[in-house]
């Protein structure tokens, strides 16, 4: 039998139904909310331990398009490929629940969420991290937290919690975090941009560009605001989901096979070999010492006496490591590579480095380093895609694209398809950049990160090459972005906050976040925080310290940006504004004078019918401009075209009415009469006279006042008769 919840969360009605539904899986439930219904699995195999000491934990979200009683886009009527809004809500998923595992569980473990129905303004990631959280907590795995989801907006200035996609469409600013009802365990936030007419003098306007970015202490109380908030919720949750929580399962726990002892002979005997191989700049010869240090101990007369494993030494190493790395931190305030806790690695960046590429960016920073490639294009080349909660195809005109090869951490390993941690932090950086573009800038832009080194950070150097890319490329952007990754080491009351952290410290640290921003806020915001959560007060800490990285890597880059010399490869582009109503005469009867333009100059033309924007682009400066000066000669000679208000004649008019009227054309089959409420109607050339009239014009003239009926009438047009007739 199911057992169902109904909650009012945050004024909405939440229905959870335990049981009813995928009864052979460890747990499940159905998640109702309005017209959006979504179904939670969690099933994992006891009896299949894998033999390495990590969870093994899958999370897929799957989208069906009969839930928006839509068909599959596409030649193909099935769903297929997960989309990408899919597969980072899957990540998002992965990162809230994963802490909640007990160091030791195993056992694959598969969480599934799929969408059955959906309200078009329903936010799915908030719903979808919810109903698996539930499905979790409520199964009989060693869980016993519940984790939930909110999104915060800044609608007019002011903080709204869970707001709906359509009120999500007036924010400037998108927070989602997700927590335990004591803890914070993932952040994730990006600035939106607007642009707005500010008065310049009593006459003149202009339109500026606003990025939004926050600063650090209002990201705090935004932060703040959401953590009440997940509080409460987990609360009610834990509260109300009681009477379905099934008994927990006693599954045994994988524990270290490393004795005690050997971990004290490593440590006594061999600590400062293992200091010395951590203190090598190079991240490769520090693997390669500690290896060599296993190795040795290996061969001493202790370990040969007591046939100890190779394997198991070299994990007695890496716990000693773990703890020689974290004490110099905590005690010393150094780091393995002799940096203090606020230093960023040396920087190099240079420019345009690739003759046929439109824009490029080599960053360096340490051992991490990015290729950054912009390529521009027309909105012909927008991505094409299509949401659940979206009414038709969107277009995506700012891609970045991160691309993450085994060479570049030292790995013989093939290139294959795009992986999830590719796509996320393409899409991290995508939502670093974004805000500066220019929003009236309509071109597509692509960027591609090829990472060739990393030790720390590959996206946050994608973020800097990238905007340095954009620069390049003569993208039009309100400021540089730069993005630093933060870590920290906290040991009982203790704790030290690190500056552009590298993969050892990511490691055997007990926080990563990435931030970017400008010198004067923060664009976006990814936070993983390990199940112990942070201190609002150590947050504000860490992004203050965050900003100071920020603002050294920006006056870098500011340097570096005016040593830029454009690449021959970049598009050449002559861009003006034409009178909207004399783009039809520039284009012609079926695209006949534009066509003959381009042809005839050898260039791309951009028309905009609403605003007359007119972009020109080509190799050939003398033959842009020519071609734009006969753009500019055909609009100024050409006669305005009206665009014709649209007139509902359903609601004007009925049959039968009798009305007198003004002839304003003749045309060989009749005239058209401008009636005295709107509109034209068709006077056809048989409804004229009683008499047969083989000439229009024998009969009327323009500017004619004639008394007509009305005939037949629709939506959008309306014929007429002679009223004597």
């Amino acid at each position: 039998m199911s057992t169902i919840c109904e909650l009012e969360i945050n004024n909405t009605k939440e229905i959870f139904e335990f049981d009813k539904v995928a009864k052979q899986s460890n747990g499940s439930v159905l998640l109702t909310v309005g017209n959006t219904v979504l179904m939670a699995t969690v099933v994992s195999e006891f009896d299949n331990p894998v033999s390495e000491d990590f969870t093994p934990l899958t999370v897929q979200y799957v989208e069906k398009t009969y839930a928006a009683a839509k068909f599959a886009g596409g030649f193909i009527k099935r769903e297929g490929k997960p989309s990408d809004f899919e597969t980072l809500t899957s990540r998002v998923i992965d990162r809230s629940l994963r802490p909640l595992f007990p160091k030791g569980y195993v056992f694959p473990t598969t969480i599934t969420v799929m969408v059955l129905s959906v309200d078009l303004d329903a936010d799915l990631q908030v719903l979808a991290l919810n109903a698996a959280s539930a499905a979790l907590y409520t199964s009989n795995l060693p869980v016993n937290k519940s984790v939930c989801a909110t999104r915060i907006g800044k609608i007019e200035g002011e903080l709204v919690v869970n707001p709906s996609l359509s009120e999500m469409e007036n924010s400037t600013l998108d927070l989602f975090i997700a927590g335990t009802s004591k803890e914070l365990l993932m952040i994730e936030m990006k600035a939106v941009s607007t642009s707005e007419m500010v008065e310049v003098d009593i006459e003149n306007f202009t339109k500026i560009h606003n990025i939004n970015d926050i600063s650090e202490i209002e990201l705090v109380e935004a932060i703040s605001v959401a953590s009440d908030n997940i509080s409460n919720i987990n609360n009610t949750y834990e509260k109300s989901f009681e009477f379905a929580k099934q008994e927990i399962e006693d599954v045994e726990l994988m524990e270290t096979k490393i004795e005690n002892s050997l971990i004290e002979y490593v440590e006594n005997n061999y600590s400062s070999n293992i200091k010395d191989a951590i203190k090598v700049m190079a991240k490769k010869e520090r693997y390669s010492g500690l290896k060599d240090i296993a190795k040795l101990i290996s061969e001493d007369e202790h370990c040969i006496a007591q046939e100890i494993e190779l394997k198991n030494i070299r994990e007695a190493v890496e716990i000693v490591k773990k703890k020689i790395v974290r004490t110099m931190i905590i005690e010393e305030k150094r780091r393995a590579d002799g940096r203090g806790p606020k230093d960023v690695r040396p920087i190099t960046i240079e420019t345009n480095i690739l003759p046929a590429a439109h824009s490029s960016c080599l960053f360096t920073r340490g051992e991490t380093q990015a290729l950054v490639v912009a390529t521009l294009g027309n909105n012909k080349d927008a991505q094409m895609y299509e949401t659940l909660t979206s009414k038709g195809n969107e277009n995506e005109s700012f891609m970045v694209h991160y691309n993450f090869p085994g060479f570049s951490v030292g790995e013989a390993k093939p290139i294959f398809g795009v992986s999830r941690r590719e796509l996320g932090h393409g899409n991290l950086a995508k939502r670093a950049l974004e805000s500066s573009i220019d929003k009236d800038y309509s071109d597509t832009v692509r960027l591609v990160s090829e990472i060739f080194e990393s030790n720390g950070s590959s996206s946050m150097a994608t973020v800097c090459g990238g905007s340095m890319a954009l620069k390049a490329a003569g993208v039009p952007t309100k400021s540089l972005i730069a993005g630093v990754a933060m870590g920290g080491v906290f040991e009982d009351d203790k704790y030290v906050i690190l500056t552009d952290i590298m993969g050892l410290e990511d490691h055997d640290g007990d926080m990563d976040f990435k931030v970017t921003g400008t010198l004067d806020g923060i664009t976006a915001l990814q936070m993983d925080i390990k199940l112990g959560g942070i201190a609002l007060d150590v947050l504000k800490e860490a992004l203050e310290q965050a900003k100071e990285g920020r603002v050294h890597i920006l006056k870098l880059m500011e340097e570096a940006s005016s040593e830029i010399v454009p690449s021959e490869a970049l598009p050449l582009i002559e861009q003006f504004s034409i009178d909207p109503s004399k783009v039809l005469a520039v284009i012609g009867k079926a695209g006949s004078v534009i066509r003959e333009i381009i042809e005839k100059w050898e260039v791309s033309i951009d028309l905009d019918k609403t605003s007359g924007n007119v972009k020109i682009t080509g190799s050939d400066k003398e033959k842009i401009l020519g071609a734009a000066a006969q753009v500019k000669n055909i609009s100024s000679n050409a006669k305005s075209f009206q665009k014709k208000e649209v007139i509902n004649f359903e609601t004007l008019y009925k049959v039968d009415d009798v009305l007198n009227g003004k002839v304003v054309r003749i045309a060989d089959f009749g005239a058209f009469i401008e009636l005295p409420k709107g509109g034209e109607g068709l006077l056809h050339i048989s409804k004229i006279s009683k008499k047969r009239v083989s000439n229009v014009k024998d009969v009327l003239n323009e500017n004619d006042t004639i008394s007509v009926r009305v005939l037949k009438i629709s939506k959008d047009r309306i014929e007429l008769i002679a009223a004597d007739i």
